[in-house]
């Protein structure tokens, strides 16, 4: 089974995310969406919140499942059997970032990186935009999945 982690905080959910992991599941038998912990961070969303949000917008794919995880990303790859790690690229500064990420993971593991281009319609979108336009009520609902919703 081609098995991929797609990892974040997804504080919140955003349709650049959406849209990776639906071409995501075009590539791999499945795509682990995994929630990171970390305990010093500040999240406008709860843990819960988070992953409703994820579960509820691919509630028709089997091929995706929700998970949330502490520690290293290779290390819960490899607890998981997963060969792969997807992520997204919407810009030149995404791409510096996460490509010393995935040689460091390549050094430690035998895990591959998969890259996929955002979307031209969502290359914009990151979820501190989302946030912030949350924070200072603005529509973010053309920014997310419907599966999104404030309290």
């Amino acid at each position: 089974m081609k098995r991929a982690l797609f990892p974040g905080s997804f504080d919140p959910l955003t349709l650049g995310h959406f849209d990776i992991i639906s071409r995501g599941v075009h590539l791999f038998d499945e795509v682990v969406v995994a929630i990171g912990i970390n305990a010093d961070k500040n999240y406008m969303f709860t843990l819960e919140e988070r992953q409703k949000f994820i579960e509820e917008a691919f509630k028709d794919e089997p091929k995706v499942k929700v998970v949330t995880y502490k520690g290293m990303t290779i290390d819960f790859c490899k607890e998981i059997q997963a060969g792969f790690i997807l992520r997204g690229l919407r810009n030149p500064a995404d791409f510096e970032f996460e490509k010393a990420i995935a040689h460091t993971n390549r050094k430690l593991s035998k895990i591959e990186t998969v890259f996929l281009l955002t979307a031209a319609r969502t290359s914009y979108i990151s979820s501190s935009i989302v946030r912030d336009v949350i924070r200072n009520q603005g529509d973010y609902t053309v920014l997310v999945p419907k599966s999104v919703k404030i309290k």
